[in-house]
């Protein structure tokens, strides 16, 4: 149960949704946009967060968009994991959204959600690191498109009052050669202690991770070491390891050495798996 009474905002046009949001935070109401709501429940019901107002987005039509445009695919924010899971269309995403939280769950989180998640762990933005994608945001001027690296570094990065209406990717990732790899320390169903996610295009590895660090990210260095053949398997992964050793995260799921372990084991398994693909 939430302790606390709050207002219910459900727009039906992305102009509705701003001027709503305006309109409530004006009032000191203390507005947030609303997906699948499962953070925000979870996180009132602990305490840790209190509003007096929420706008969903789930009825605003350009938020539920799942289709393909000239030489792009469109998915919009207000899209659940399982809608993402089912469709098919992007099998990176479709495997990286499969493995956040467990089906049930999956029914509610919504795609822009656990973009916008304060969870650290934030999965499915590692396929758009990988492909590029375009995000177009709300903002008090219109719709305005966005690099996926010019708004989500470590977490996103967007001001007030504005939010994600959908993400855009080139037709040609959703057939590229990938791999996605998660290792949690117990249950299928956990929190990872590393998540990878892998596309390869022109012979070129990239990759993106969570569960290392306090955030998701993609790093140049790393792969650079990772498509460098004139390096064996394991000296890549090894000089890769070397390089996060420093930065590991380091608590209860797992320590900075076994994630270590983990990401050696896990890189020479990628190679190997996408070799000759």
């Amino acid at each position: 149960m939430i302790p606390f009474d709050f207002e219910y905002d459900r727009p039906d046009t992305v102009g509705e949704a701003l001027t709503v949001f305006r309109q409530l935070d004006a009032e000191q109401k203390n507005p947030m946009f609303f997906g699948g709501g499962t953070e925000i429940i979870s996180m009132a019901r602990m305490g840790n967060v209190k509003t007096g107002a929420v706008v969903d987005l789930k009825a605003i039509p350009e938020c539920r968009v799942f289709e393909y445009d000239k030489d792009r695919l469109l998915i919009g924010s207000a899209l659940t994991l399982s809608d993402l899971v089912e469709a098919k269309r992007f099998p990176l995403l479709d495997h990286t959204a499969g493995r956040v939280a467990d089906h049930t769950m999956q029914c509610k989180i919504t795609f822009g959600g656990n973009l916008a998640s304060t969870i650290i762990y934030r999965e499915t933005v590692l396929p758009l690191l990988l492909a590029d994608a375009v995000v177009t945001v709300a903002t008090q001027g219109g719709l305005r498109d966005y690099k996926i690296t010019q708004i989500f570094r470590e977490r996103l990065q967007l001001p007030r009052g504005e939010f994600i209406v959908r993400a855009s990717i080139e037709k040609r990732w959703l057939s590229a050669p990938y791999i996605h790899v998660k290792k949690t320390k117990n249950e299928k169903v956990d929190y990872p202690l590393l998540t990878v996610a892998c596309l390869k295009a022109d012979d070129k590895i990239r990759m993106a991770f969570s569960g290392l660090l306090p955030y998701p990210f993609r790093d140049l260095q790393w792969e650079n070491l990772m498509n460098d053949k004139s390096l064996s398997f394991p000296e890549r992964a090894e000089q890769i390891s070397a390089l996060a050793a420093p930065h590991l995260l380091n608590n209860l799921d797992g320590s900075a050495e076994f994630r270590k372990f983990v990401l050696n084991n896990t890189l020479i398994n990628v190679l190997q798996t996408l070799k000759g693909v």
